[in-house]
């Protein structure tokens, strides 16, 4: 009511004053000026009190540890740093100072914001979800804000629940909590971080609602060391890739809802799924159930899953089609990779393709002994004699080479240069910064070259080889690695 009657009281005394022959030029500047400066401090004042349960999860999550597969190891040590919070009279009878954060860190798509929602549930815990992007504004202090709105938040959600716990979960953290002093343009990072870092000191066992921060991020290189250190986060807990055991947990729990055919084979699966994480693995269950659907079938069998490989790993198949010249010349590429991957060591080719998927235009897939960290001479020149086989192949068979071959070619150098760096050229034990250039880059192509002779003998003699197979995937566009094995032999 006070606000219609403002404005209706100023336009009559404009009107007024217009009738009256004064000049208000300057008058309705003044008021557009003060309306503008009105709103954008009012828009402010909106932004700076942004209720966080409205950009926040908050409430119960039915996860358990039991739904998380292939972290054991990560999941155990995350139990014990939470059984502080569970056993909070025991840990106060020893004089224990209570945790007040916990670091999740390791790869996109592993499950810490899973093992952060199981938290809250094994320490029945009210649960607060928030994204660090989301404490960074242009506005000064709005950040710091939202950070005290946060913690806040959390314990008027326990209260609600009536519990005694809260577990705030900050993903992305890296960009909250970023190193100091490399924004110089304004200081609005470091206030938020700053703001962080006091409410995390001000976390107390004494608490009617004790908090516990747990946060995730694939990058703690960039993380303050005020925010890593023991008071703060005292927990970092790797959250790493699953081993060969740990991806056939998941699959089995990402399957147990889908029909699966009785030729499934979920250790085979997870033997050629080395590298993936445990989003790939759900995304690959479930392309496998959709290539199953779209040939109207009942039950899921071994064959969807391995095109389900090949699309998570490749990407889908590509609309264009490649002449008969190039399709001839990517097959005797792939063939020449699948002839030295079996010499080197026999059974090892998967899948066999000259059907372009992502930025391939064909491509042959090794299937991993076993999950493999430390690396051999001997394994690592066998690993650059099979990427130099695509394009030795194109040239004993059509005399040439193409363009196909630069991506093998980068990641043999690659391979070699970690040799260097691992005391295994020529030169022994070297520092590679100090190394001078040319004789780091003759080393290098000396062992590329050696390799590529070691090719170009093998091959040579494999003419009529190369010709059997030739044909077949040509016409079949695409063999497994039993085929393939037949035919050679």
């Amino acid at each position: 009511m006070f606000k219609e009657l403002s404005i209706g009281f100023g336009l009559a005394a404009i009107i007024s004053l217009v009738v009256m022959g004064y000049d208000i030029t300057l008058f309705i500047f003044l008021i557009a000026a003060s309306a503008g400066l009105f709103y954008l401090i009012r828009a402010r004042g909106m932004v700076s009190t942004k209720n966080f349960k409205s950009a926040t999860g908050t409430g119960r999550y039915e996860i358990s540890f039991q739904d998380i597969g292939g972290q054991e190891s990560a999941i155990q040590e995350l139990r014990e740093a939470l059984d502080f919070i569970k056993n909070h009279q025991n840990i106060k009878l020893l004089g224990i100072r209570p945790l007040k954060g916990i670091l999740l860190s390791g790869p996109p798509g592993t499950g810490k914001t899973l093992m952060a929602k199981a938290a809250a549930s094994y320490t029945d815990a009210a649960f607060v979800a928030a994204s660090g992007s989301e404490f960074i504004e242009m506005y000064a202090g709005v950040g710091a804000q939202r950070v005290r709105k946060l913690f806040q938040t959390a314990r008027d959600a326990a209260q609600r629940q009536n519990k005694t716990n809260a577990i705030i979960f900050i993903d992305e953290i890296e960009i909250l909590g970023g190193k100091r002093g490399q924004n110089t343009s304004h200081l609005e990072y470091d206030q938020t971080l700053n703001q962080l870092l006091v409410e995390m000191d001000g976390l107390r066992m004494e608490d009617t609602v004790r908090v516990l921060l747990v946060a995730a991020t694939n990058r703690a290189d960039m993380l303050d060391p005020a925010l890593l250190r023991p008071g703060r986060f005292d927990r970092r807990v790797k959250v790493d890739l699953p081993d060969r055991e740990g991806r056939k947990i998941i699959l089995a729990l990402h399957t147990r809802n889908k029909p699966l055919a009785e030729d499934v084979k979920l250790d085979i699966i997870a033997k050629e799924t080395f590298g993936l994480s445990g989003a790939h693995l759900e995304s690959l269950a479930n392309e496998a159930a959709i290539l199953a659907m779209r040939e109207g079938c009942k039950e899921i069998s071994q064959h969807h899953f391995n095109e389900s490989i090949d699309k998570v790993m490749m990407g889908g198949k590509l609309d264009k089609r490649p002449s008969k010249l190039e399709m001839k010349r990517v097959a005797i590429h792939e063939i020449g990779h699948a002839l030295i991957s079996e010499k080197v060591r026999m059974g090892s080719v998967s899948t066999l393709t000259i059907t372009p998927r992502g930025d391939a235009l064909g491509y042959m897939r090794q299937t991993p002994e076993d999950d493999t960290y430390l690396y051999t001479k001997d394994y690592l020149e066998n690993q650059i004699s099979v990427m130099l086989a695509g394009a030795v192949a194109e040239e004993i068979v059509l005399g040439n080479r193409s363009t196909g071959s630069a991506g093998d070619f980068e990641q043999a150098v690659r391979v070699s240069e970690t040799m260097l760096r691992s005391g295994m050229s020529e030169l022994g034990v070297v520092c590679s910064d100090s190394l001078p250039r040319d004789l780091k880059h003759h080393t290098i192509t000396g062992i590329v070259r050696e390799q590529e002779e070691r090719v170009r003998d093998y091959l040579t003699g494999l003419k009529q080889v190369f010709n059997e197979v030739l044909e077949i995937l040509l016409e079949k566009e695409k063999i497994t690695g039993e085929q393939f094995r037949s035919l050679i032999h």
